[in-house]
């Protein structure tokens, strides 16, 4: 195969993030969060593995006619915060106006993070949280936290998208990524399998959702607390 379909195909699997999120959309009107979950789950796999491909084939130069970076925004967009917003409205987590005020705030706050030029940390971290909600959301279906908790981490974390606090990239964050990359790994599996059995209380992956999730809300932030040691 020649590097220009290879790039192409790049592009090709990035696109099928459209498709998991229409997926999880219809999903989430009907009410099953379970496979919502399961579609997200997916689309956040694939949005895993197709960076480090479009970096090794060039997609920018062998398949310059898409543009891999807008694609791959409109897709995060849907399936990181449309309809992860859209299921914590829907649900029984948020009753009344704190429903209303939290999707409000996610959308808001996540289409002006989207579109920040500064959203990169010279290290490939992000600055600022970087608008994971599904991930954070799917944590919230799993543990079911009292309403006013969710309000108050939602506001919190939308605050800290415009604030100097790094956020790891597991897979293009350098630093302790021989530890950040498995625990991403570990994370979309507790994710898959909490959906899987539709987020039952008993569930041990929800023991596991939890602490893979603090590793990759904190890391940044202990990374900056934590100077690297020169070589």
């Amino acid at each position: 195969m020649t590097r220009e379909f290879k790039a192409l195909a790049v592009h090709l699997l990035t696109a099928t993030g459209a498709v998991f999120a229409m997926l999880a959309m219809l999903a989430a009107v009907d009410e099953k969060w379970d496979m919502m979950f399961l579609w997200l789950v997916i689309a956040f796999a694939v949005d895993g593995i197709d960076g480090p491909l479009a970096r090794r084939y060039l997609v920018w130069v062998n398949a310059r006619r898409f543009d891999g970076v807008l694609l791959d925004l409109i897709i995060d967009y849907l399936t990181y915060v449309f309809i992860p917003a859209f299921a914590l409205f829907k649900s029984d987590l948020l009753p009344g106006w704190t429903g209303w005020v939290a999707i409000i705030i996610i959308t808001y706050a996540s289409a002006m993070y989207f579109a920040d030029t500064s959203m990169k940390t010279k290290d490939n971290s992000f600055s600022g949280f970087p608008g994971a909600w599904n991930m954070l959301i799917l944590v919230l279906f799993a543990t079911q936290p009292n309403f006013w908790l969710i309000l108050f981490i939602v506001t919190a974390l939308s605050v800290t998208m415009f604030l100097p606090l790094k956020f790891i990239h597991p897979v293009r964050t350098a630093r302790w990524r021989a530890l950040s990359l498995p625990v991403a790994f570990a994370w979309t599996f507790f994710a898959g399998w909490a959906a899987w059995v539709d987020f039952h209380p008993e569930s041990w992956a929800h023991w596991g959702l939890v602490t893979t999730s603090l590793y990759l809300l904190f890391a940044g932030i202990l990374q900056q607390l934590i100077p690297a040691r020169r070589v």
